[in-house]
């Protein structure tokens, strides 16, 4: 048996009901295996509110799965908590384009959970935001370690460029920070 497949024919006859399901369940039963991304058998949490309107019904909650990866900048392993916000519509006649539909009087709720785990789960991890990574010369790990190695001299052609960013408020990593 699914848990996310709902029965909502109760809502449906009374708009403006609501519905609240929280569970948790193994990412192998919404076929989620990527041990890469996840270690066997981890479970995500799902906590979210389901409200009937006239037209149909609307999702909103929050999903944790917890993930598992390499550091891009220190290649270190890491983990963490995936949290994803649910803001889903489900119509029996689909009207607009990122509703799903209502099946009879079922609402899946799988395809929507799949998806938001597996958009929400970084694929390119960090260790945490200020990773100083490893030092492209000796290799040594920023974190832990100071090397002596000398920064390579910058290309002078790129100085215009370097300047414009001191006027549009990007920094060096590009993000604006």
């Amino acid at each position: 048996m699914n848990p996310l497949l709902v029965n909502a024919a109760d809502l449906l006859r009374r708009p403006g009901s609501d519905r609240v399901l929280e569970l948790t369940l193994p990412l192998a039963e919404i076929d989620v295996v990527d041990p890469a991304r996840f270690v066997a058998g981890a479970e995500v949490a799902v906590r979210l509110k389901l409200e009937s309107l006239s037209d149909g019904i609307v999702v909103v909650g929050e999903l944790q799965t917890p993930w598992i990866g390499t550091c891009r900048r220190c290649l270190l392993p890491t983990s963490g908590v995936a949290v994803s916000d649910v803001h889903e519509l489900y119509q029996r006649v689909v009207s607009a384009t990122d509703a799903f539909e209502i099946v009879g009087d079922q609402l899946d709720l799988t395809p929507a959970v799949r998806e938001l785990v597996m958009l929400d789960a970084p694929t390119t991890p960090l260790c945490r935001p200020d990773c100083a990574g490893l030092c492209p010369e000796c290799g040594i790990n920023r974190n832990d370690e100071t090397c002596a190695c000398v920064a390579p001299a910058r290309d002078s052609r790129w100085a215009a460029l370097e300047a414009l960013g001191g006027l549009t408020g990007v920094g060096e990593s590009g993000t604006g920070e």
